[in-house]
């Protein structure tokens, strides 16, 4: 989001885009019961901020007057300016936690953690800079505008219990301007949690208006006073472009329910939906398209697959979002590179997840590019441009919020390395069940060792090739009709060659890439005894959810929503028997994320301890 200084127009920018859309050249199951953590006796619960009393003089004034038409007249309602606002203490002219110390620990990557409750959010580690003087905030204060709490609190009041106060806790979390990481989002929540975050972002953009807008007046009528006089020298309010929020989403369908999310905070008719038509049509189905996961009868598809590919699932989006007073603009004008990134102050990245199935690497792009100084100046006025862009160090107040439905690695990587903000981290945990499985299938754990993380993929080929296959391929039995699951990409590929080249087996493949014409092949030639292996890559099972019928299988499995469904299936031909089913996982200490999800937290840890 951004703003504009001119004081003929006052906007304010938000961006959803696609990680892919950076680059050119792209290419029946149970749902989730959602339990909200039991509050600590001794936590409040999150409220909302109450706004501060105000004199008779300031009640019967607009809060802050523009000289400009009354479209732009600042909106009514109570903000503090003395230095107590939550939003002013974090992006104001000069933080006080952007310090030499808080930004020499967070460079050396030295933080002090505690395990902490947020309350229906769950336990969470939370990190702070070592050797800083954070200041203590109010844990059970919502910061938010009264204009956007008073109309988000008359529809809370229709909600059940229990989704109000997930809400508020996300809230309270979200007022520290600390960064946030959700590690497990169930599907039941995720619509209040969207909400939540969409009126946070809101409230951000609202709020860099307004000040924006008393600097405008302040200008003015310096200006209108004084013609000769210097400007007043405090008007830093801004930054180097005009978006300020960035959403990082998969699908267009993601896109397309953070802009409900976003639009529940702006009802008509105070706020007027530009491009409402087109933006609906381009980011939802087609007339007449027939969604086949949503139309399914209850059970057909696993529910987190229908969340993740119901509507539109074009992965190759970017969208401007302009805020007025009374309008919300979709399709705003966009930069033509990467410059919009410079000023972002508060990212939300949604399922990380879904993310981490298609190109990470555009992820760690914009990472890396964020808070970058912009290569053109884009019309900047360079007084109005707060001290901390200009010295480079807006990356250390960025607000980053992460959403997954379970870790991976690759988000954890990201969470530790790529996040610098000097205000902390929560970081939330949730504690893993063992998955279950058909009872009497044999199942064993076969561990590598591996010590270094840059070796994992070569250790891991190593073992399977040299041990685990041939072991294999010597019982008559498992040398048939075996499915090997592959997590890895570009593991996967390289095991396909190896087959090739050395098994001297038959086998078919299952990629992400497979059209419905190879599949059909690859399950029939299975199936029927003329193809003994089946080599299946997660990313396949992750798009497609589509597993091939089996009589006997070998599987190396991840996920632990995957490895269910894969173990399950043999069943569905009558006269399996279980103990003709075996089950091989191969794991080293670094597939810890993985075997929490499928052996369950405490088991994991005695398997990775017991190695």
């Amino acid at each position: 989001m951004a703003i504009d200084t001119d004081t003929s127009i006052t906007t304010s920018l938000l961006t959803l885009l696609n990680v892919s859309a950076t680059k050119s050249g792209k290419r029946k199951v149970s749902e989730e019961v959602f339990v909200p953590a039991e509050k600590l006796n001794k936590r409040k619960s999150a409220r909302f901020s109450e706004p501060e009393p105000t004199s008779q003089k300031e009640a019967n004034q607009p809060e802050e007057i523009v000289p400009v038409e009354e479209d732009n007249v600042q909106e009514q309602g109570p903000e503090t300016s003395d230095g107590t606002d939550a939003y002013e203490l974090h992006f104001g002219t000069n933080p006080t936690i952007l310090s030499d110390s808080s930004r020499d620990s967070v460079d050396s990557n030295s933080w002090t953690t505690s395990k902490t409750r947020q309350g229906c959010l769950g336990s969470a580690v939370l990190s702070v800079p070592a050797n800083s003087a954070i200041p203590e905030t109010d844990e059970t204060s919502i910061d938010i505008l009264e204009r956007l709490r008073t109309p988000f609190q008359a529809r809370q009041s229709k909600k059940p219990r229990e989704q109000i106060d997930l809400q508020n806790d996300l809230l309270s979390a979200l007022s520290s301007r600390r960064d946030l990481y959700l590690t497990s989002t169930p599907l039941d929540s995720r619509k209040s949690i969207r909400e939540g975050i969409a009126l946070h972002a809101v409230n951000h953009v609202t709020k860099k208006r307004r000040r924006v807008l008393k600097n405008n007046e302040r200008l003015a009528h310096a200006a209108k006073a004084n013609p000769d006089a210097e400007p007043p020298q405090d008007t830093q309010d801004q930054g180097f472009t005009r978006p300020s929020v960035l959403f990082l989403l998969p699908f267009r369908s993601a896109a397309l329910d953070w802009y409900s999310a976003i639009t529940s905070h702006t009802p008509a008719p105070t706020f007027q939906i530009e491009n409402q038509a087109r933006f609906t049509s381009e980011y939802g189905l087609p007339p007449g398209a027939v969604d086949k996961l949503t139309d399914a009868e209850p059970g057909t598809y696993p529910p987190d697959h229908v969340e993740t590919f119901k509507g539109n699932v074009d992965d190759n989006f970017r969208v401007g979002v302009k805020l007025t007073r009374k309008s919300v603009k979709m399709f705003a004008e966009f930069y033509g590179n990467a410059d919009y990134l410079s000023s972002i102050e508060v990212l939300v990245v949604d399922q990380l997840d879904a993310l981490s199935m298609q190109n990470w690497d555009h992820v760690k792009f914009i990472m890396s590019h964020l808070n970058e100084l912009p290569k053109e100046s884009r019309d900047t006025d360079f007084s109005r441009i707060k001290p901390w862009y200009l010295e480079g160090h807006a990356g250390y107040l960025r607000q980053s919020i992460f959403l997954a439905a379970y870790e991976t690695s690759e988000a954890r990587a990201l969470y530790n390395n790529s996040l610098l903000n000097v205000a902390g981290k929560i970081r939330t945990q949730k504690h893993w069940s063992p998955v279950g499985v058909p009872e009497g299938i044999q199942q064993s754990f076969v561990h590598f060792d591996c010590v270094s993380p840059k070796d994992e993929a070569e250790k891991r080929f190593h073992h399977f090739t040299t041990q685990l296959l041939p072991a294999v391929l010597k019982s008559a039995v498992q040398s048939a009709n075996t499915a090997v699951f592959i997590p890895s990409s570009f593991d996967f590929i390289r095991v396909e060659n190896y087959f090739k080249k050395h098994s001297g087996v038959t086998f078919a493949v299952l990629s992400e890439y497979s059209t419905n014409q190879d599949i059909s092949r690859a399950r029939q030639a299975f199936f029927q005894g003329k193809k003994s292996f089946i080599l299946i890559s997660e990313r396949f099972h992750f798009y497609k959810r589509h597993v091939p019928s089996l009589t006997s299988s070998d599987h190396c499995c991840s996920c632990g929503y995957f490895f269910t469904e894969f173990l399950s299936y043999p069943f569905l031909d009558e006269g399996v028997d279980s103990s003709d089913v075996t089950c091989r996982v191969l794991y080293s200490k670094y597939d810890w994320f993985r075997l929490e999800r499928i052996a369950g937290t405490e088991a994991a840890a005695g398997l990775i301890k017991a190695a």
